[in-house]
Formats: structure tokens, C-alpha cells, sequence
């Protein structure tokens, strides 16, 4: 089992409100680039989807409820076909994206407890919680050119350190797409 987080940032490591639909100042960046430069499996998670699960915050579970289950293209019928777990202490009807349930319990014991591999979309406080629990496996990162200068980062000041391994880059539209997986170092062993 893996843990995968998947995420877009900006060149100074935001990765708050890519599409705009928080309303925050800079929001949107993302889709700036045009919907093509977002579109489709971009992060290359699709084989995982097949087995794995998709773990969301209440926040992007409810945006992404009201787009993928309207869409009918390869991917997406792997997005509305992958088991979801939802992390939310104030959710409880999760009937609009079929194959949705709420997290039962404590977010980091349920996915230690998890079996299969676990893909973390968005969700920024999710990521961040998994990152404290030192649970994060891989970051796979479509990085636009853009520079804001303020917003939530995914590693946010505090973040502890985590020595990764980048093993891919490639050129994706407008944006890098980057992997990065745990270190091989002694001290990374421990899990």
C-alpha cells in the first residue's frame, strides 16, 4: 500500500484554489493555462484508480461531486468508478458521487489500516495531517508557471523534513508534472 499525494502548485509552492472556486485573490491559476492544461489523468494515476481508493477532504469531495459524475470519458469513468472515503466530521449524505462513503474514525489510523493504495487529490488538510503522521509515500506535482506570492503551500512553514527522490519529469502543457517518492537514506527506513 501506498500513500499518493497529487496535487498542482505554482512555482512558489501554492496549491490552494487552482480552479477559483474558493474566490481567493489569485485563484484560479491553474485554469488560466486553459481546461486542456488540467483536463484528463494528468498526475498518470489511472492504473492505481483500478485498485486503490480516493481519499478527499469534505471541501473538494463536494466540488468534485458536482463535476465527475456528470462526465463520460475514459478517465473519468475511473474517477467515478474508484471507492472514495471522504474525511469529514460534517458530511453525512454522500449519495451525489456513487461509490462514496465518509472516513470512519481517525484519518491517519484508517489509512494506516487501509490495504490498498491510497491517492489524496486536493484536500490540503488531509495532506497535511498525512505529512505529520509521516505517512506520504509520493507527491506527484503538476507545477505551473505562475508565481503568487501568498496562498496555502503544500509544504507549508513547520513541515518537517522528508528527504524524496524525484524519479520523473516531464512536460505537461503549460506545466511540469514531477514524482517524487520517500528516500532511501537509514534514516527514511523506518517505516
Amino acid at each position: 500500500m501506498s500513500v499518493i499525494v497529487i496535487a498542482f502548485t505554482t512555482l512558489d509552492g501554492v496549491a490552494s484554489d487552482p480552479d477559483g472556486s474558493s474566490g481567493t485573490p489569485g485563484g484560479g491559476w491553474a485554469f488560466r493555462h486553459g481546461a486542456e492544461a488540467v483536463a484528463g489523468d494528468k498526475f498518470r494515476v489511472g492504473s492505481t484508480l483500478d485498485d486503490g481508493v480516493l481519499l478527499l477532504g469534505r471541501t473538494t469531495w463536494q466540488l468534485f461531486s458536482t463535476i465527475w459524475p456528470h462526465r463520460d470519458d475514459p478517465f473519468s469513468r475511473r474517477m467515478n468508478a474508484v471507492p472514495k472515503l471522504v474525511a469529514t466530521s460534517t458530511l453525512a449524505d454522500t449519495s451525489a458521487w456513487q461509490n462514496s462513503s465518509v472516513l470512519d474514525g481517525d484519518l491517519v489510523d484508517a489509512v494506516k489500516q487501509e490495504e490498498r493504495d491510497v491517492v489524496v487529490t486536493g484536500s490540503l488538510s488531509v495532506v497535511h495531517t498525512l505529512m505529520g503522521a509521516d505517512l506520504i509515500d509520493e507527491y506527484r506535482l503538476l507545477t505551473f508557471p505562475t508565481v503568487l506570492g501568498g496562498g496555502t503551500r503544500l509544504f507549508p512553514d513547520g513541515t518537517g523534513t522528508a528527504h524524496l527522490e524525484c524519479v520523473s519529469v516531464e512536460r505537461v502543457g503549460a506545466g511540469t508534472l514531477s514524482r517524487y517518492v520517500r528516500g532511501n537514506s537509514v534514516e527514511d527506513s523506518g517505516r
